[in-house]
Protein backbone atom coordinates (compact mmCIF):
# COMPACT_ATOMS: atom_id res chain seq x y z
CA UNK A 1 0.00 0.00 0.00
CA UNK A 2 1.55 3.37 -0.84
CA UNK A 3 1.11 5.80 1.63
CA UNK A 4 3.44 9.46 0.49
CA UNK A 5 4.97 10.54 3.87
CA UNK A 6 4.36 14.07 2.46
CA UNK A 7 0.75 13.66 2.67
CA UNK A 8 -2.00 14.43 5.43
CA UNK A 9 -5.12 11.81 5.69
CA UNK A 10 -8.52 11.04 6.83
CA UNK A 11 -10.60 8.22 8.33
CA UNK A 12 -12.82 8.42 4.84
CA UNK A 13 -9.21 7.55 3.29
CA UNK A 14 -9.06 11.27 1.24
CA UNK A 15 -5.69 12.70 0.89
CA UNK A 16 -4.63 16.39 1.44
CA UNK A 17 -1.53 18.38 0.51
CA UNK A 18 -0.61 21.75 2.22
CA UNK A 19 -0.28 24.61 -0.67
CA UNK A 20 0.05 28.28 0.47
CA UNK A 21 -3.36 27.99 2.66
CA UNK A 22 -4.97 25.69 0.66
CA UNK A 23 -5.20 21.71 0.48
CA UNK A 24 -5.16 19.41 -2.70
CA UNK A 25 -7.58 16.22 -1.92
CA UNK A 26 -7.67 13.17 -3.49
CA UNK A 27 -8.39 9.90 -2.32
CA UNK A 28 -5.64 7.38 -1.14
CA UNK A 29 -4.50 4.23 -2.88
CA UNK A 30 -6.41 1.84 -0.39
CA UNK A 31 -9.34 3.87 -1.88
CA UNK A 32 -9.14 3.58 -5.60
CA UNK A 33 -8.22 -0.24 -4.70
CA UNK A 34 -11.15 -1.21 -2.76
CA UNK A 35 -13.67 0.90 -4.98
CA UNK A 36 -11.99 -1.00 -8.33
CA UNK A 37 -11.78 0.22 -11.41
CA UNK A 38 -12.89 4.21 -11.64
CA UNK A 39 -15.66 4.58 -14.40
CA UNK A 40 -16.89 8.15 -13.77
CA UNK A 41 -15.73 11.13 -11.20
CA UNK A 42 -18.35 14.06 -10.60
CA UNK A 43 -17.06 17.17 -8.69
CA UNK A 44 -18.48 19.70 -6.40
CA UNK A 45 -18.64 23.58 -8.71
CA UNK A 46 -15.41 25.87 -8.30
CA UNK A 47 -16.58 28.53 -5.87
CA UNK A 48 -18.54 26.49 -4.11
CA UNK A 49 -18.23 27.05 -0.14
CA UNK A 50 -17.64 23.53 1.95
CA UNK A 51 -17.05 22.45 5.32
CA UNK A 52 -15.30 19.92 6.92
CA UNK A 53 -17.12 16.38 6.15
CA UNK A 54 -19.12 17.97 3.28
CA UNK A 55 -19.42 16.01 0.02
CA UNK A 56 -16.78 16.98 -2.66
CA UNK A 57 -17.18 14.60 -5.38
CA UNK A 58 -18.93 11.32 -6.56
CA UNK A 59 -16.71 8.51 -7.87
CA UNK A 60 -18.90 5.37 -9.20
CA UNK A 61 -16.58 2.35 -10.07
CA UNK A 62 -17.61 -1.00 -11.35
CA UNK A 63 -17.90 -1.92 -7.86
CA UNK A 64 -19.76 0.74 -5.96
CA UNK A 65 -20.81 4.54 -5.87
CA UNK A 66 -18.75 6.07 -3.16
CA UNK A 67 -18.46 9.79 -1.74
CA UNK A 68 -15.66 12.06 -1.15
CA UNK A 69 -15.47 14.04 1.69
CA UNK A 70 -13.59 17.10 2.05
CA UNK A 71 -10.97 17.10 4.99
CA UNK A 72 -11.24 20.93 5.92
CA UNK A 73 -13.86 23.24 5.07
CA UNK A 74 -13.41 26.62 2.89
CA UNK A 75 -13.71 27.33 -0.86
CA UNK A 76 -13.27 24.81 -3.59
CA UNK A 77 -10.35 26.59 -5.55
CA UNK A 78 -10.12 24.58 -8.80
CA UNK A 79 -11.45 20.63 -9.56
CA UNK A 80 -9.57 18.23 -11.89
CA UNK A 81 -11.44 18.87 -14.87
CA UNK A 82 -9.78 16.08 -16.80
CA UNK A 83 -11.15 13.55 -14.40
CA UNK A 84 -14.29 13.97 -16.16
CA UNK A 85 -12.42 12.46 -19.32
CA UNK A 86 -10.38 9.91 -18.15
CA UNK A 87 -11.85 8.69 -14.43
CA UNK A 88 -9.44 5.86 -14.84
CA UNK A 89 -6.66 8.18 -13.92
CA UNK A 90 -7.91 7.69 -9.93
CA UNK A 91 -6.40 4.14 -10.34
CA UNK A 92 -3.36 5.02 -12.62
CA UNK A 93 -1.84 7.62 -10.27
CA UNK A 94 -3.95 8.90 -7.27
CA UNK A 95 -1.28 10.57 -5.42
CA UNK A 96 -0.85 13.22 -8.55
CA UNK A 97 -2.41 13.11 -11.74
CA UNK A 98 -6.17 11.98 -10.33
CA UNK A 99 -5.89 15.05 -7.46
CA UNK A 100 -9.77 15.94 -7.10
CA UNK A 101 -10.05 19.39 -5.69
CA UNK A 102 -7.82 22.44 -4.54
CA UNK A 103 -10.08 24.32 -1.33
CA UNK A 104 -9.25 28.04 -0.22
CA UNK A 105 -8.80 26.52 3.35
CA UNK A 106 -11.17 28.79 6.29
CA UNK A 107 -9.00 27.59 8.97
CA UNK A 108 -5.19 26.06 8.08
CA UNK A 109 -5.19 24.83 11.57
CA UNK A 110 -8.14 22.39 10.63
CA UNK A 111 -5.70 20.62 8.60
CA UNK A 112 -3.86 19.58 12.14
CA UNK A 113 -6.59 17.58 12.77
CA UNK A 114 -5.55 14.86 9.81
CA UNK A 115 -3.63 11.99 10.19
CA UNK A 116 -0.47 12.00 8.81
CA UNK A 117 1.32 8.88 7.10
CA UNK A 118 2.32 7.10 10.24
CA UNK A 119 -1.15 7.39 12.17
CA UNK A 120 -2.94 6.60 8.83
CA UNK A 121 -0.62 3.63 8.16
CA UNK A 122 -2.12 2.24 11.99
CA UNK A 123 -5.34 3.22 11.00
CA UNK A 124 -5.95 1.19 7.96
CA UNK A 125 -3.77 -1.79 9.87
CA UNK A 126 -6.61 -1.82 12.68
CA UNK A 127 -8.97 -1.46 10.22
CA UNK A 128 -8.16 -4.73 8.78
CA UNK A 129 -8.17 -6.86 11.85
Amino acid sequence: MNIPKDLLYTKDHEWGRIEDGAIRVGITDYAQSELGDIVFVELVEEGSKIAAGDPIGTLESVKAVSEVYAPVGGTIKSINNALEDSPELVNEDCYNEAWMTLIEMDDPAEAQELMDARAYGEYLASESK
